[in-house]
């Protein structure tokens, strides 16, 4: 499967605050917004042919090795989500992505995360080269995606500054 050339950023279908996902403070938990970044990159790994199937025939899937999360504003029950997908960079075992999260009526920025995905043989625990056809098709989306300015919160250092 073939990712669109035109589609830049990627958006990802929308997902809605559930209950359960509410804290103590009455908005959407931290380890909720994860979830919900998780599940449009289980979506994501359908448009690049990383698929169920993929990984049942080829025993080999992908791991996330780090994640940067920016919370930058509340969501509440029932609010309707929006994600849409970057593709930063990728090499032979490694893709670098960006994610935006939405609020979906009001269009305001929720939330970002960063990652770093790294493809697995599920055999040997190991890293091991994408295929040449996901190759491509990350080198196709990389394509549409050059032109996109580079996300404000991408790259970012966690710390305290100094004044």
């Amino acid at each position: 499967m073939t990712a669109p050339a035109a589609s830049a950023p990627l958006e990802l279908s929308r997902q809605r605050v559930l209950a359960e996902w509410i804290d103590y403070n009455g908005h959407m938990n931290v380890a909720y917004y994860v979830l919900a970044f998780d599940r449009g990159v289980d979506e994501l790994m359908g448009h690049v042919g990383l698929t169920p199937a993929y990984i049942e025939r080829e025993a080999s899937s992908t791991f996330t090795l780090e994640m940067h999360i920016n919370y930058l504003q509340e969501l509440h029950l029932g609010d309707p989500i929006r994600l849409a997908w970057q593709l930063l960079d990728f090499d032979a075992k490694r893709m670098h992505y960006f994610l935006r999260m939405y609020h979906a009526e009001e269009d305001f920025l929720a939330a970002t995360s960063e990652q770093i995905m790294l493809h697995v043989s599920l055999a040997s625990r190991r890293s091991s080269p994408f295929p040449e056809t996901i190759q491509n098709t990350l080198a196709q989306l990389l394509a549409a995606h050059r032109d996109l300015p580079r996300p404000q919160q991408a790259g970012r250092v966690i710390g305290i500054a100094k004044r």
